[in-house]
């Protein structure tokens, strides 16, 4: 866990959620997909706690993200 850390600068569980996020945010970009299915596909089962880290994380929710920038 410290040597993780030391690596990539964060905690694992912050680094699986990056890499979930950002995989949520390609999906969005690609266009039409449900948040529910988006939020299965990236490993969450609850889309609320889903929802909140996304909006966290981009301070948008995933579906402003997608209405912004899905192509």
């Amino acid at each position: 866990n410290r040597r993780f850390q030391s690596c990539v600068a964060m905690r694992p569980i912050e680094y699986i959620q990056a890499v979930r996020i950002e995989q949520a945010k390609r999906l969005l970009e690609l266009g039409d997909v449900t948040i529910k299915s988006l939020a299965e596909q990236v490993g969450y089962d609850d889309i609320s706690s889903f929802t909140r880290l996304f909006k966290r994380a981009t301070e948008l929710t995933p579906k402003e993200y997608q209405d912004k920038f899905s192509r």
